[in-house]
């Protein structure tokens, strides 16, 4: 009955098919970038007195079917496309109550990458800094960027290729399991979608080593230590990324520390006392696990004037200690002694006595007499281990003339002043009571 309403309706030669003309494709947007949502319309024109028509819609890409199959709505929504999308799109009206199908124009649709830009290149661990051994990651990224993108990785500024990854990612990292010294260089990447590569900056590795072990060595001014002389302690660690900070030890002490920012050794002087001897050591610290050295002995000498000048203070100290008991019994002794001998003659500075008239001897036959007094004025301490005693003698001669005692002649005579020198060893024989 409808087959033959649109007859009569239809002028001749007016036939159903020519009541529905070919749809019409259209795509939102006309030039999608990839990841963009595109929406495809099958428009169809149908008679206004047959509104009532239904209509199946199919969309297709070459010879693909889109979506789940036809359906009622004229609109298929792809939620996004890629390069592969790329291709020629149309669609097909199906009239079920006509059993008629009209199909539109091809329509070629090219779905455009979006360029990548803004490569960068990052680390971790982070900052370029990576012990010797340790495990290193270089990550390449874009901020844009559609489809496939390849990732490459050069390193040193020539740019020698480390590595390339292709893949649907805006990044992708690249892994050194144990990095070497000769890791230590300049790193950068680049990122290619098909549109021409961009390049990321450049990024520096520093390998950073632990220190050996360091030496510590002495350098004096002759071939030994001598109190009052600079010695230079010298602290090395052969190996070690820098900086690296130096401490010195003395016995276990901290002296003092010292850095060398771009390797190598440092040094320490030190003016010798003898306090100074013992057991020395450095250590050296670059951040990862500190080294100590091996324990190096220094001994100070006292040099030869110091030397003797403690000698002879220890001595005079020992002297002045044993003989004090007797220099303090001595003095009052002497000081009277100085008084009779001044009675006696008073003007003379060699301190001779007077002379006075000797006693006869009872014996004819007598022989000469000599007496003879020994006087110790004062005891003291001159140098080192040795002591001066000043002693006086007093000698009365008697002499004879002829067989016949005509006449006794008398000198009080004072020999010159004798100085005996004794020895520590020879003091403690001294008795007071002989001296007086």
């Amino acid at each position: 009955m409808l087959l033959r309403l649109l007859l009569l309706l239809c002028a001749p030669p007016c036939e159903p098919a020519e009541l529905f003309p070919r749809p019409m494709l259209t795509a939102k947007p006309l030039q999608p970038m990839e990841g963009d949502q595109m929406t495809l319309t099958c428009e169809m024109w149908s008679p206004p007195q047959k509104p009532d028509v239904q209509i199946q819609f199919c969309f297709f890409r070459d010879v693909q079917m889109l979506g789940s199959g036809c359906k009622s709505s004229p609109e298929l929504r792809i939620p996004a496309v890629w390069s592969k999308d790329s291709g020629s799109y149309w669609c097909q009206a199906q009239i079920v109550a006509f059993g008629l199908t009209k199909t539109s124009l091809m329509s070629q649709i090219h779905v455009q990458r979006v360029p990548v830009s803004d490569v960068s290149l990052e680390t971790h661990p982070p900052g370029g800094q990576v012990k010797e051994g340790d495990k290193l990651v270089l990550i390449c990224s874009v901020a844009s960027g559609t489809g496939n993108i390849t990732f490459f990785w050069y390193r040193g500024a020539l740019g020698s290729n480390l590595e390339t990854k292709t893949q649907q990612s805006l990044r992708a990292e690249l892994e050194i399991s144990s990095v070497q010294q000769e890791d230590a260089e300049q790193y950068y990447c680049a990122a290619d979608n098909g549109l021409g590569p961009s390049l990321s900056g450049l990024i520096k590795i520093t390998v950073r080593s632990p220190v050996s072990r360091p030496i510590l060595t002495f350098r004096t001014p002759g071939a030994q230590a001598v109190a009052g002389h600079v010695v230079e302690l010298h602290c090395e660690a052969v190996r070690g990324s820098p900086p690296i900070l130096y401490r010195l030890y003395h016995e276990g002490i901290i002296l003092g520390n010292s850095s060398a920012p771009s390797g190598g050794g440092v040094s320490f002087n030190l003016s010798l006392t003898t306090e100074h001897s013992g057991n020395y050591s450095c250590e050296a610290d670059n951040g990862h696990r500190a080294q100590r050295s091996e324990v190096v002995t220094l001994n100070v000498a006292v040099s030869v004037g110091e030397r003797s000048d403690h000698l002879t203070s220890g001595i005079n100290e020992r002297l002045l200690g044993g003989l004090g008991p007797i220099i303090f019994m001595a003095l009052p002794f002497g000081y009277w002694l100085k008084r009779k001998i001044g009675r006696r003659s008073a003007g003379d500075p060699l301190r001779i006595p007077a002379s006075s008239v000797p006693q006869q001897s009872n014996y004819c036959n007598s022989p000469d007499s000599m007496q003879l007094q020994t006087f110790y004025e004062n005891v003291s301490v001159v140098s080192g281990d040795k002591v001066y005693s000043l002693v006086y003698h007093n000698q009365q001669e008697q002499e004879q003339v002829a067989g016949e005692r005509v006449g006794t002649h008398t000198e009080n005579e004072v020999s010159s002043d004798i100085y005996s020198r004794l020895r520590k060893a020879d003091i403690t024989d001294v008795d007071y009571e002989d001296a007086v």
